[in-house]
């Protein structure tokens, strides 16, 4: 039996225009956009429809974008699409929990608005940074940055493409030496912070204060955590892993192989670009992955998986 996976991208996926369609032709997805723009007092349409320079903004964009992954998830839903797991790349993690049913939509919204502002404020912009090591594993950059100050891994999102993270400085001093050690190239991300870095530690704690607020369900489904990258079918650990998921790096590629190792023959996107299906070609060619970032694509989607069952 095909066993389903639903994934969620995480930031830098945003553009103008996304979720559109989908606003435009079921009102279920246009539901939860205005229900974001009712809780938050921010027009989401405006801001995720029309040329603005909010959408690029931690504060705006993590909001923005668990609101434009459910509208998505939830016509996928509806149309008939069943996940067995779920799993979200860093703020896309929120998302994972929403559709296990951990989490109400509402409450998603809500504190993800608040860590995109305590995750943009925690470091005066310009002093933190990111960027993606091309052609080296995870151990080499590991080994290479450990004696560094100020930098560290960020991300494992697939073979060959690791994130480092620290003060501007360092991770520019790191990319020197990643070099050195044979990387094929080095891209400085457009992010406005060091995110899962030691320095957001304070944000983490933060967060943890806010999640206080928030009222969990149990799981309908298991989701996977990008903290440890293992199954989590019990509720109770999820707030102290949203707190320190802020810091800590991400385990993507993991995570990916965890589920991989628990029969997910099925992989879907869902939300703006293809990242995860990138990543996904680098980590496993064996499996079936597909994106719905588009109505056309849930179409394309929701008929092939007919065909298979």
């Amino acid at each position: 039996m095909s066993k389903v996976a639903f994934i969620f991208p995480g930031q830098g996926v945003q553009k103008v225009g996304m979720g559109k369609d989908f606003y435009d032709q079921y009102k279920t997805a246009a539901k939860v956009f205005d229900q974001a723009t009712e809780l938050l007092g921010i027009d989401m349409k405006k801001l995720c429809f029309e040329e603005n320079d909010r959408l690029d903004q931690t504060e705006y964009t993590q909001a923005a974008l668990v609101t434009v992954c459910m509208a998505m998830e939830r016509v996928a839903e509806e149309e008939g699409l069943v996940a067995d797991v779920t799993a979200g790349l860093s703020l896309g993690e929120y998302c994972a929990i929403v559709t296990a049913g951990g989490m109400k939509l509402q409450d998603a919204i809500r504190i993800t608005r608040k860590r995109g502002l305590l995750m943009q404020n925690a470091i005066p912009d310009g002093q933190g940074a990111m960027a993606a090591v091309l052609g080296l594993s995870g151990e080499i950059v590991e080994k290479t940055v450990a004696s560094m100050e100020g930098v560290s891994v960020a991300n494992y999102n697939c073979p060959g493409q690791i994130v480092i993270t620290g003060w501007t400085d360092a991770v520019e001093k790191a990319a020197e030496r990643l070099k050195a050690a044979g990387a094929k190239r080095i891209l400085p991300l457009k992010v406005s912070g060091p995110f899962h870095s030691p320095l957001l530690k304070e944000a983490g704690k933060e967060l943890e204060e806010e999640l206080k607020n928030v009222e969990l369900s149990e799981l309908k489904i298991p989701y996977v955590t990008n903290v440890t990258a293992e199954y989590i079918s019990e509720i109770d650990q999820t707030k102290e892993l949203l707190a320190k998921q802020v810091a800590a790096p991400v385990r993507w590629q993991q995570s990916i192989e965890e589920m991989l190792s628990q029969g997910v023959d099925t992989f879907i996107e869902i939300g703006p670009g293809r990242t995860l299906t990138g990543f996904m070609r680098k980590i496993s060619r064996e499996v079936r992955t597909y994106n719905i970032s588009t109505v056309e694509d849930l179409k394309k989607v929701v008929n092939e998986l007919c065909k298979i069952h």
